[in-house]
């Protein structure tokens, strides 16, 4: 696979962490923040090439991402395994949660769903091959490095990808502007997929059909809906909220 670029300190950084491979990276000549300091010492544990260079230079490889004063070339993310995903989930192994996104296309909202993802535990994210977003740099910035952590897989066909999980026994619950269910009225610590529609168009119908509720976050105010990125922050940390909180768990 050729090479991508990452540009910005977290998303360096949690490259290293996560041990990814990195073949080179660049720091601008002054940067003194202690997270670089760490990108330096954990180069140098894992042998990585590193280059001192002026921020002109930096600003021309990082093209319209701002950097930080830190970039690197690293090869691209690799997708998961969508069968090796269904086979983890067949294991039964804790409460499921999985993360379907129909037509996500935005890379801000991708790498906004991606850090979220992380943060809530969710144990895949599973995206349609074409009308989505690649996880590309710009991605790993907008996740502030979560992209190093979470499992992406690709599949050719979303509504028969979650047709095969309903068939391990997780429910599948989407979020929609006129969704006849309330999130906050359901069970959410069955095993789950939730599933997220691209702003400009939803969920596509033969994915709705695929929903075993389509549900609506209660909207105060005069806008009816929030951004995918904002609903789906809702909604996983209310799956959070009623596994650890209506469970008696820390």
């Amino acid at each position: 696979m050729a090479e991508d670029l990452l540009v910005g300190i977290h998303p360096v950084l949690e490259a290293l962490r996560a041990g990814r491979t990195l073949n080179r990276i660049w720091v601008a000549d002054g940067v003194r923040r202690p997270e670089v300091r760490e990108i330096l010492e954990l180069a140098r544990q894992h042998r990585v090439p590193v280059q001192k260079v002026d921020r002109d230079y930096l600003r021309r490889l990082s093209g319209s991402l701002p950097s930080q004063g830190v970039a690197a070339r690293v090869a691209p993310t690799s997708y998961a395994s969508w069968s090796e995903v269904v086979a983890d989930l067949a294991r039964g192994q804790g409460p499921a949660l999985l993360l379907a996104l129909d037509q996500i296309e935005d890379p801000q909202n991708l790498g906004a769903l991606l850090r979220t993802a992380e943060a809530a535990g969710v144990g895949a994210v599973v995206v349609p091959a074409r009308r989505a977003a690649p996880v590309t740099a710009a991605v790993a910035r907008a996740s502030a490095g979560a992209v190093a952590y979470v499992r992406v897989a690709r599949v050719t066909n979303l509504a028969r990808a979650l047709g095969e999980v309903k068939d391990l026994g997780l429910t599948v619950v989407g979020l929609s502007a006129d969704g006849e269910h309330n999130l906050f009225f359901l069970d959410l610590r069955v095993p789950l997929a939730l599933v997220v529609g691209g702003e400009a168009r939803g969920l596509r119908r033969l994915v709705r059909e695929k929903c075993d509720y389509l549900t609506r976050l209660p909207m105060l105010g005069r806008v009816n809906s929030l951004n995918a990125s904002a609903a789906a922050a809702v909604a996983l940390y209310e799956v959070v909220r009623q596994r650890c909180f209506m469970n008696n768990l820390p």
